[in-house]
């Protein structure tokens, strides 16, 4: 427990730094806990240490370990999510991160409409251009919120990445910078259900660079709970 305090301090401290560096407040940068293979027991301790939102990402995990959550806590799908497994995703989830093709969009505001219920997500964009990554290609990003944007049970609250996985962080910069000019590109899109309100990028090893090129939500699991399996 000492420890996951300790660490949680030490990433306020640091997105609280890193936030001040862009003239922002620790307040503007929405912190999502990732807790991919963290046992319950340390999700609900952290919860009790001060974490608002949680993410996962496999449904099955998060099938698993959501009923041993015993706290109120938002939750965030962060990864894949697979057109069998959206109405499952819809019952779990307040927000999916991960949306990244207009196939995948219908289903869930089909589902949605079932459930008589608005579901809210984000636009994963694959700015790396790596093709082992999900997402959308930025060149196809404002025609798919244009399509997306006139589904009924769907509302698009930001856009998501996940930097280039190399060690060389200036390599990863430009992932963030190119998101964010996507971001403020859409933000003045007038559309009902569009609101570009998250831009959801950065994890543990480049999360400050990313708050520095203007991310207000990032996803940060290693610096919270340390190494996982």
């Amino acid at each position: 427990m000492n420890s996951l305090v300790e660490n949680l301090k030490r990433l306020e401290e640091r997105i609280e730094n890193a936030a001040i560096k862009t003239g922002r407040k620790r307040e503007d940068i929405t912190l999502v806990a990732v807790t991919k293979n963290v046992e319950p027991e340390k999700v609900n301790l952290s919860i009790d240490a001060g974490i608002k939102i949680i993410g996962e990402n496999r449904i099955q995990e998060a099938t698993d370990k959501f009923k041993f959550i015993t706290k109120d806590v938002e939750k965030h799908l962060v990864g894949h999510l697979q057109t069998n497994k959206v109405k499952k995703a819809l019952e779990l989830f307040d927000l999916i991160q991960s949306v990244d093709s207009l196939h995948l969009a219908q289903e869930i505001s089909k589902r949605a409409n079932e459930k008589e219920k608005f579901a809210e997500v984000l636009i994963e964009v694959n700015t790396s251009d790596e093709p082992s990554k999900y997402g959308v290609k930025p060149d196809e990003i404002s025609g798919l919120v244009e399509e997306v944007s006139k589904l009924e049970n769907i509302k698009i609250k930001g856009l998501m990445t996940v930097g280039l996985f190399t060690d060389d962080l200036e390599k990863v910069r430009p992932c963030f910078v190119d998101l964010r000019k996507i971001f403020e590109s859409l933000k003045n899109l007038k559309r009902e259900n569009i609101e570009m309100r998250y831009l959801s990028m950065g994890m543990s090893s480049d999360f400050e660079m990313a708050i520095e090129e203007g991310a207000n939500m990032i996803r940060v699991g290693t610096a919270i709970f340390g190494p996982r399996k």
